[in-house]
């Protein structure tokens, strides 16, 4: 990854230095090379994961050693620990994040049948770098009574003139719109993706702030009539046993955009064994774990996440949605997009 763009990325989310410094200084237990151990590194923080790793040490009896924080730090550390890195694997959501691990040389290729056979080739790097083990589809989200059905269908249908001051939409700095953007690269074009960008910040109901689930509360407020966001967030308010939560969603409506074209962006969240890995076979053998279907249904049933299997029961909530057509891009694809797609939403005035 240029250095450029790394640097420009840090600025641009105010990392820490006390964050990393306090990082660096903290030890792994159990990193010292051993048959029975898995080091792994990972920025995904979801409570279901939990089952993932217990049933993986009790099949195997290999012991996992988790150290978890964000994205930026854990590339930070495994790049200032070079070869003397105890990471065995990098696990953490977005090919965006993948491909900027990959790009400072902190991840290997690996060949493995088993994972080559399981998982779909758009979604994994074609050099065995990274996989993808869970996928998440980037859907839009209107309010019911103010947006007819059919009325928007695709993203392009973002820029339309009619729907300024009702587009919500989080940061430029959020890495699932830098991917979506750099899909939308390799689809139309740079010119092309650049007159859209700017047609949407026109559109915006408000300058971008918050997450994914605030994008959708923002709908049911009134605050706009049309949101971008990740499937799961969705569904976890649909699934949420708070009834304040279920209000929110009960006068929205879900998207799967460009189904009469190219398919709705699908982004992952996937790992990669780290370059210096001191226990490369016990890192193997994890991935092809997730690549298992009791893996992957964890993934499903967990996080309200599309498996990368098929076959894989879905989520009743997710189930309801019925199949989807997907964009066949492969995720490395927009992944390496994302420094073109930062820079373009820049230029288009995304804050």
């Amino acid at each position: 990854m240029p250095k450029g763009l790394f640097d420009h990325l840090v600025s641009r989310r105010a990392l820490a230095i006390g964050a990393l410094l306090g990082l660096a200084s903290m030890a792994l237990p159990g990193a010292a090379a051993a048959q029975d151990v898995l080091n792994i590194y990972s920025s995904r923080h979801y409570d279901t994961d939990e089952a993932l790793y217990e049933n993986f040490t009790k099949s195997t009896g290999i012991k996992i050693n988790r150290l978890e924080a964000g994205e930026d730090q854990l590339l930070q550390r495994m790049r200032a620990e070079g070869d003397k890195s105890p990471a065995d694997v990098l696990i953490t959501v977005d090919a965006g994040r993948l491909w900027r691990a990959q790009e400072m040389g902190l991840l290997q290729p690996i060949k493995s049948a088993a994972l080559e056979k399981a998982i779909p080739a758009h979604l994994r790097e074609p050099d065995g770098h990274w996989f993808g083990f869970s996928k998440r589809a980037r859907i839009i989200v209107v309010h019911k009574d103010k947006v007819k059905s059919g009325e928007i269908t695709r993203y392009e249908d973002l820029a339309d003139p009619k729907w300024k001051g009702r587009v919500l939409i989080r940061s430029s700095t959020n890495v699932y719109n830098q991917s979506l953007v750099g899909s939308m690269i390799a689809t139309l074009g740079p010119e092309a993706t650049e007159v859209w960008a700017k047609a949407v910040v026109a559109n915006m109901a408000r300058a971008p702030k918050g997450g994914d689930t605030d994008q959708i509360k923002a709908v049911a407020a009134g605050e706009g009539d049309v949101a971008v966001s990740n499937t799961y967030y969705f569904a976890r308010l649909l699934g949420s046993k708070k009834p304040e939560d279920n209000a929110v969603v009960a006068n929205l409506a879900v998207i799967f955009p460009n189904q009469g074209d190219r398919g709705t962006h699908v982004n992952i969240s996937g790992a990669g064994v780290a370059k210096y890995s001191p226990n490369k076979a016990n890192a193997i053998k994890f991935l092809e774990y997730l690549a298992s279907k009791e893996a992957q249904e964890y993934f499903a049933k967990g996080n309200y996440e599309f498996p990368v299997v098929a076959g894989v029961p879905l989520h009743p909530i997710i189930q309801s949605w019925s199949e989807f057509k997907e964009d066949q891009l492969n995720a490395a694809v927009f992944g390496k997009n994302n420094e073109a797609a930062l820079k373009l939403m820049d230029r288009a005035g995304w804050k």
